[in-house]
């Protein structure tokens, strides 16, 4: 018996031998094994009971939309799907800048760019950023826990802007570690209380957000513990519902009066709006502005939230492009674009499509799913890849108690700042010095679709070169300049020619290129005889690409105060 225990354990041993020395062939052959199971079994059945009608019924109709027809059917009410929508919208995708290179020289990268920005330049106490990246709105208790909205408030201040607090009830540690502290006025009954808002370096009454408009929506009375009961305040067994509307706005033009209110105890800071774009968006700024705000932020379709329909989220309102240049148009129309501050929101998370849509005409940008991104960081190594990475920053959820408030901060600070620093570049690389120098003259598109939306050239089509006052172009001295007529685009007369000066070929008629520009460039140019210069092809010339004559263009001024 006992020879026969030796034997035993003298082949286990040879055994686990064997396997520690072969295991990556044994593991490839059973793989191989495997697959070639079930690649066997997906060639040969008959497609009524083949797995591949998954991955045609999946490209038909999306695995997105099988998840979210599984959920509804399994609950039989509304799903509530986090972070917005996965839907591709038109975006800024199809904008391009411009660069500097001769016709103006790119900025020295020892230059300091400009990126503060002012918010409610009117107000009696315009609150001023050291960056247009500011944090949006997100609820504590409704959507945060309390490490995750001291992180967010910490790592703002740390970046040198604002954080909105979300419509939530009142938080005093997120105040405590704000530097600048955007009060939200929610649509609920909390947070309204005049030392409250007293407390706030501005105060944002919130209409609408991008990702589900006005809808009225609660958090149950099961879901609210009892920190939470004190923090709204409200009693035991109650909702906190978050009406489709204020209660203080029967009609639209009470909005006035809601402004005043504020204004007056919060002794002057700057108060603004926060809505959802719709198709009328021309119609509720001339409210917006009727009511005297200091700030508009727009919410694009692409925003995120905490809970929200996929279908709001999927259909419902403008994208921010759109909205963007509406809203800018409709101001500077009413000529209130320098009044107030515009903000943009609704997916941005990359320094280029930002510096877009301040070129269209936002003065700042809030960042929101981003920065919860950005305060998650490794953090969500914690609950992947079982649950899901917003597990350790929602409120009351498995992971919350294992966040690290300080890493969070620094994270979005870097973050923040990381963005601003490639804005500067930018800005350089255009050849100013100044975020509010950038405007739409800096883009062009890629097709025709964004160019109609924008109103910029198309990059495949010249356009007339520019001569600004900031930056010289390379022109010969030694040349004389020719004769010219002026235009009605504000051509500068040119001196005429001695007659030592390069010889003049005959004038000819300016024609418009294909896509329309110098149409209005009405009169003639005068440019030198090729034939005098056998060594060159073009020969030296006053007159940029296609024949148009350079203009001179004053350079961009700041939009901020």
């Amino acid at each position: 018996m006992q020879s026969v225990w030796i034997w035993l354990v003298a082949l286990t041993g040879i055994g686990l031998v064997f396997l520690l020395v072969n295991w990556q062939s044994i593991i490839k052959l059973a793989v191989k094994k495997l697959f070639q199971s079930f690649m066997t079994v997906l060639m040969t059945d008959p497609y009524k009971e083949n797995l591949a009608e998954l991955f045609s019924a999946a490209k038909r109709t999306g695995l997105l939309d099988i998840l979210q027809l599984n959920l509804r059917a399994q609950e039989g009410k509304v799903i509530e799907r986090p972070l917005g929508s996965s839907r591709k919208f038109p975006d800024f995708s199809g904008l391009m800048f411009d660069v500097a290179q001769l016709h103006i020289f790119p900025t020295e990268a020892s230059t300091v760019v400009d990126t503060k920005v002012t918010l409610g330049p009117l107000a009696k106490k315009p609150l001023i950023l050291d960056t247009p990246l500011i944090v949006s709105g997100m609820a504590f208790g409704l959507a945060l826990s309390a490490k995750a909205k001291i992180a967010l408030a910490r790592g703002a201040a740390m970046a040198g802007t604002a954080i909105s607090s979300g419509q939530g009830p009142f938080l005093q540690a997120e105040r405590d570690n704000s530097k600048y502290w955007m009060l939200q006025y929610s649509r609920g009954f909390w947070s309204k209380e005049p030392e409250i808002l007293r407390l706030a370096d501005a105060v944002e009454i919130q209409l609408g957000q991008g990702a589900m408009a006005g809808l009225s929506h609660s958090m149950k009375a099961k879901d609210i513990d009892q920190p939470l009961q004190q923090a709204f305040p409200i009693s035991p067994g109650r909702e906190a519902v978050v009406k489709a509307r204020h209660q203080e706005l029967q009609k639209p033009e009470d909005l006035s009066a809601l402004v005043e209110y504020i204004r007056n105890i919060t002794d002057g800071v700057p108060v603004g709006v926060k809505m959802a774009c719709s198709k009328d968006l021309e119609l509720d700024l001339e409210i917006a502005l009727q009511a005297g705000v200091d700030f508009i932020a727009l919410g694009g379709v692409q925003a995120g939230t905490h809970a929200a329909p996929p279908s709001l989220g999927d259909n419902f309102g403008l994208p921010i492009l759109y909205a963007l240049v509406r809203a800018v148009r409709f101001l500077e129309e009413r000529q209130a674009k320098d009044r107030l501050t515009l903000i943009a929101s609704g997916g941005f998370s990359e320094p280029g499509e930002m510096l877009k849509a301040l070129a269209l005409g936002a003065d700042a940008i809030y960042t929101g799913t981003a920065a919860l991104f950005a305060i998650s960081h490794t953090q969500v190594l914690q609950a992947l890849p079982w649950e899901p990475p917003t597990q350790i920053v929602w409120y009351n959820s498995k992971y919350s108690q294992r966040y690290d408030e300080n890493l969070g901060a620094r994270n979005l600070a870097n973050f923040i700042n990381s963005c601003t620093l490639e804005m500067s570049d930018g800005v350089r690389v255009l050849g100013k010095t100044a975020l509010g120098q950038v405007t739409r003259q800096d883009l062009y598109a890629l097709d025709p679709l964004t160019a109609d939306i924008v109103g910029v050239p198309l990059g495949y089509h010249p356009s007339p070169p520019v001569r600004r006052s900031n930056n010289k172009p390379n022109v010969p001295s030694k040349i004389p300049l020719g004769t010219g007529a002026q235009t009605q685009a504000g051509l500068k007369q040119v001196p005429a020619a001695s007659e030592s000066a390069v010889p003049v070929a005959p004038a000819r008629r300016l024609r418009p290129n294909r896509a329309g520009l110098g149409t209005n460039l009405q009169g003639v140019i005068q440019q030198p005889d090729k034939s005098k210069f056998p060594l060159s092809s073009t020969g030296p010339s006053l007159s940029g690409r296609n024949g148009y004559p350079i203009v001179k263009r004053e350079r961009n001024r700041p939009r901020v105060p």
